[in-house]
């Protein structure tokens, strides 16, 4: 039996008679550790990749090995422009026309509670999607947990309305040279719901952010287009997509609504 590398079959690399492309292949699920900074704000998590090259119809397989020894290699605080490097290194490495680069991961960051001001971490999702192909471009992507409170519930009772948790969703590409931190973005996200979410509330907090909300009633299309208008005139960002996303409180289903820009193609 033979150990030498050169001397074992590459199964992979035979030719596929098929004719049939790929458009993504590669791996996912793969749970790795991140350093990540964005702007000079710093964290250490846990990421959720996935890793992926287009494979040409006469290729029969790609080497799954090679993501895995790439993303060893990039050692240390990751910026968005190493991660840039290593879709365009998986590129290489695979002779690929693209690759694919995506990790998930939470980011936390302090809030004060709005009277006590008692202090909290408060966690949110980040995704991180890169392509490789003629050009390299980057979607940052964040779910910001906030308060909704319906306005037609508010008009009709005669007292109280129906409030719930709703789930902000933002993509962004940033314009040439631009960038906006991750803590930015949530509050661009959190300030266009009914009332913010805290992890820490006394008594006199949970007054202030109830009342808040009731002074400040939102159907999800009230917040999205607030959203959107935030980033449409926002000039560090070239595209967009934003959704909202009610957990109804008083109804068997969920309500929702999403707004794209136009100003590149998806």
């Amino acid at each position: 039996m033979t150990n030498n590398a050169e001397e074992l079959p590459d199964v992979q690399s035979q030719t596929d008679f098929r004719s049939l492309p790929i458009r993504k292949v590669g791996v996912t699920e793969l749970r790795y550790p991140i350093r990540f900074d964005l702007l000079g704000a710093t964290q250490s998590t846990t990421g959720l990749w996935e890793m992926a090259v287009s494979l040409a119809g006469d290729k029969r397989g790609t080497h799954m090995s090679r993501f895995l020894e790439i993303l060893s290699d990039f050692n240390g605080t990751l910026t968005i422009q190493d991660l840039g490097e290593m879709c365009a290194e998986i590129k290489r490495r695979l002779a690929a026309d693209t690759a694919y680069l995506s990790v998930s991961f939470p980011w936390f960051i302090e809030k004060f509670a709005p009277v006590s001001n008692k202090s909290g971490k408060l966690a949110f999702d980040v995704n991180l999607s890169i392509s490789a192909g003629c050009s390299i471009e980057t979607d940052v992507s964040i779910k910001v947990l906030a308060t909704s409170l319906c306005p037609c519930s508010k008009q009709i009772s005669k007292y109280g309305a129906h409030n719930q948790r709703c789930e902000l969703a933002l993509a962004v590409r940033f314009a040439d040279g631009q960038m906006i931190s991750l803590e930015e973005l949530f509050k661009i996200a959190e300030s266009s719901a009914s009332a913010p979410l805290f992890s820490t509330v006394k008594r006199e907090d949970e007054k202030y952010i109830t009342e808040h909300a009731y002074e400040n009633p939102k159907f999800c299309e009230d917040t999205v287009r607030e959203l959107a208008g935030s980033l449409n005139s926002d000039q560090r960002i070239k595209w967009y997509k934003c959704s909202v996303e009610n957990f109804e409180s008083i109804h068997s289903h969920n309500a929702f609504a999403e707004i794209a820009s136009n100003l590149i193609d998806e």
